[in-house]
């Protein structure tokens, strides 16, 4: 599976690799040469976990260099009244006769617990592309499903959301 991208996730990804190659990597291996000097390496924990931070910053780099490669660039833009990637949307939940706001972002971006839901979620699919006053049937699984009504649709603002996992 591909990672679904915007062109402004490249572009933070880009600035995260830079930073790793240029600075985290540099602190690596100076703090490696450090532990090192330390005396007989079988026994220095400093020495070993001086090698797993360098290794794991490594790591990262190789991971975030895959994710732009392999990545599907999706564009970000919708119209104002049209629910789409960056933008804010707010639900009126049928069923719990609750109100919920949303964020909805690229599947990289998504954290329900911060209120960002993914484009490949149930809810994200069910809600992309729809305008304000829509009612939609979100398919959780073969089973279960529920509607929404889509109350308000907002420009998020370009606030810093970090990419999944780090």
């Amino acid at each position: 599976m591909y990672d679904q991208l915007t062109e402004q996730d490249i572009k933070k990804i880009k600035e995260e690799i830079e930073y790793r190659k240029l600075v985290v990597r540099k602190e690596a291996i100076e703090a490696v040469k450090e532990a090192r000097a330390h005396g007989d390496l079988s026994e220095n924990f400093e020495y070993h976990a001086a090698k797993k931070d360098k290794n794991k910053n490594e790591s990262r780099i190789r991971y975030l260099e895959r994710m732009i490669k392999t990545a599907k660039i999706v564009s970000d833009d919708s119209k104002s009244d049209e629910v789409g990637i960056n933008k804010t949307v707010t639900l009126y939940m049928e069923d719990d006769d609750e109100t919920e706001t949303y964020k909805l972002v690229t599947t990289v971006r998504g954290n329900s617990i911060q209120g960002r839901i993914s484009i490949d979620s149930p809810l994200g699919k069910a809600v992309l592309g729809k305008k304000v006053g829509e009612r939609v049937y979100v398919q959780v699984n073969d089973s279960f499903g529920y509607y929404a009504v889509i109350r308000s649709v907002e420009d998020a603002g370009d606030e810093e959301d970090q990419i999944r996992g780090f």
